[in-house]
């Protein structure tokens, strides 16, 4: 969400490099992406879709973001469906979650770098993640593998925060996206500079450690697997790593169903 409607970004599979599209020209002080923009076929983006979408060579940084092309006109197209195993190329490993271990960076500091060092989206595999309920927003507790942990992170995912709303529990294990808000603060603050905000806007369970849990509760060996994967999916499927997000809870789903077996060993690479 972006007061109102949309802040839209994604990973640009051929170069690997975050891209957020902005309209600069509609909402200058902003560049959120409205409705009339951004639907396909009456329909809201989706996570992990893989859109082609007419941009500039350049945009408006806002004076500190560094991946911001600026929307043309043409109509946006939804061209493929990225699979979950594939996120995890693209995760980057660094000490801090954008720049520095508390919630918040000042502009000042992101203008201080250079253009392609002012970093305000990053995708991050969680170790541990929790959510809390604060007033009417949700917030997220990331932990990440070297031990850095976020708290008290606003979740502007709206898909998420509906999942949320209904009762769910989102794994430990989790892709998820930290981006950096506009300057804001709140009136009564005191601080000279607005800061950015680190805000989950974006979450994808990473379903592998749960579906290892439960083959081995039930016994199943990679064989086993292997085999239900190709006769439930077919399409020459034979590995969850071939598995879109829907199939991998289905394949889940179904193995919490079944009764304890005797358990069997499976290597890492089913």
């Amino acid at each position: 969400w972006k007061l109102g409607e949309r802040c839209i970004a994604g990973i640009d599979i051929d170069t690997g490099k975050w891209v957020r599209p902005v309209c600069d020209s509609l909402y200058p002080e902003d560049g959120k992406v409205p409705e009339s923009v951004r639907l396909i076929n009456g329909k809201e983006p989706q996570l992990l879709d893989i859109l082609e979408i007419p941009l500039a060579d350049t945009g408006n940084n806002f004076g500190f973001e560094s991946e911001n092309l600026s929307v043309l006109q043409g109509a946006w197209r939804l061209i493929g469906r990225a699979l979950p195993y594939e996120l995890n190329k693209f995760c980057l490993e660094t000490q801090y979650i954008l720049h520095n271990s508390i919630r918040k960076v000042r502009p000042s500091y992101l203008q201080s770098l250079p253009q392609e060092n002012r970093q305000t989206l990053q995708l991050i595999k969680s170790s541990k993640f929790s959510v809390t309920r604060v007033g009417d927003k949700w917030k997220g507790n990331i932990t990440i593998s070297n031990g850095q942990s976020l708290n008290n992170l606003t979740i502007t995912d709206p898909f998420l925060v509906a999942q949320l709303d209904t009762g769910y529990k989102p794994p430990d294990i989790c892709f998820i996206t930290v981006s950096l808000s506009m300057p804001w603060s709140p009136p009564d603050d005191q601080e000279e500079e607005k800061p950015c905000w680190k805000l989950i806007a974006g979450c994808i369970p990473d379903l592998f450690p749960e579906i290892d849990q439960e083959m081995t509760r039930v016994g199943w060996s990679v064989e086993q697997g292997r085999n239900f994967i190709e006769i439930r999916f077919g399409s020459g499927k034979i590995s969850r790593r071939q598995l879109t997000l829907e199939e991998l809870q289905q394949f889940l789903e179904h193995l919490k169903r079944l009764d304890v077996m005797e358990s069997s060993n499976y290597d890492d690479d089913f």
